[in-house]
């Protein structure tokens, strides 16, 4: 059964990483929803395989002519309820004057550091996107655990910041027929998807293929990806001896990745603090991976127990990735578990579905005055 409101979606253009939610929220809303994309997907994202989404029914390209620019306006302003990310805030100047409901959708603020406060052009620019509305109808959905602590560091959306991030393509095969895909590996396969540039750190792959060399383990590093960087990464690899523990490989589109994750035992990433999200990491434990992840990334604070449904490493040890890593490789049991675990957090809790029901029932609370009814997961308060 449809429900009887108008939602509009605004971000800069539109990724596989945003898809699934916005076909969940088409089957909840029918014409009720729409998303707008206000550029055309860069070059760089279509080499690496991504899908352009330049033809989709429910989306308004305000880029392409004066007609879908004004559609863009009038969904902006007329709209129950909108969510902005990336996207000029030229489209929703109106709703915000006229205190209709908007949620802002946002990565961390301060990925340099909150030392940037202090440069009056982002002062400047926090108070007129982030503080001069904070107490209308204006709400945060975090796509980062490190966004809500940013916020309060500027004293803006009072308790009004609530879990979100990206729910993208995921693993649909039942959990016994990837564990069986599993059960195959001869040696445990290790799994690293990414673009080969530098807040990426594929250095650490390396080092931690050294080490685990060194210690004779029996493994094989993936690689999956495109970037400047990658050559270069090649050339030490085979610098280092390193040929038969490594294997490069990519790009690949979004499903032959999930394809590849379902083999691997372990995922490692090893982004830092400018990694906004991290969709890989849903896709990764979709796929029972084991992950081992840096504390830093957005997502996984919101998505890793550590312990129970991954591993989460410091990058002020320089032996934490190893050594969460050799643990995993050492403990068949343990993995096993948290590979387990971690698919049924995606299957249950963080996935399309269950962000755009929660979502919906978020709305119809501050639309009623009382709290969201989520402790955990999707639109918790955080």
């Amino acid at each position: 059964m449809k429900n009887n409101i108008t939602v509009t979606f605004f971000s800069n253009f539109l990724l596989h990483h945003q898809t699934p939610f916005c076909e969940a929220m088409i089957k909840r809303l029918g014409d009720g929803f729409r998303f707008v994309a206000t550029e055309p997907t860069p070059d760089e994202r279509l080499n690496m395989g991504y899908r352009d989404y330049s033809d989709v029914s429910y989306v308004v390209y305000s880029y392409k002519d004066d007609e879908q620019y004004k559609e863009a306006l009038r969904l902006g302003s007329e709209s129950d309820v909108v969510i902005i990310g990336s996207a000029p805030d030229v489209f929703i100047e109106k709703r915000l004057k006229q205190n209709k409901l908007t949620f802002r959708y946002h990565e961390r603020f301060f990925k340099e550091g909150r030392w940037r406060i202090l440069d009056p052009r982002v002062i400047t620019a926090h108070y007129k996107q982030h503080f001069r509305y904070r107490n209308k109808n204006l709400y945060m959905l975090c796509a980062s655990a490190y966004t809500a602590p940013d916020c309060r560091f500027i004293f803006s959306y009072p308790n009004k910041t609530y879990k979100w991030g990206y729910f993208p393509e995921i693993s649909l095969s039942d959990y016994n027929d990837i564990e069986s895909i599993k059960s195959k590996n001869k040696k445990v396969k290790i799994l690293w998807v990414s673009r080969f540039i530098k807040l990426k750190h594929p250095e650490e792959v390396i080092a931690l293929a050294e080490k685990l060399k060194l210690n004779n383990y029996d493994f094989l590093i993936e690689m999956v990806g495109v970037g400047e960087l990658r050559e270069h990464y090649e050339r030490i690899v085979k610098e280092k001896n390193l040929t038969d523990q490594i294997k490069f490989s990519g790009p690949f589109p979004p499903d032959e990745v999930l394809e590849i994750m379902k083999a691997a035992d372990i995922f490692i990433f090893t982004s830092d603090k400018n990694e906004g999200w991290g969709a890989v990491l849903n896709e990764s434990m979709s796929a029972g991976c084991a992950v081992v992840a840096n504390k830093e990334i957005g997502s996984v604070p919101y998505l890793i127990n550590h312990g129970e449904n991954g591993l989460i490493y410091s990058k002020k040890d320089k032996n934490s990735l190893y050594e969460n890593v050799h643990l995993l490789m050492d403990n068949k049991d343990l993995r096993t578990r948290i590979q387990k675990n971690a698919y049924s957090t995606i299957k249950t809790v963080w996935n399309a579905n269950v962000a755009a029901d929660r979502l919906l029932r978020l709305i119809e609370c501050i639309n009623n005055g009382t709290e969201t009814p989520y402790s955990t997961g999707p639109c918790s308060k955080d």
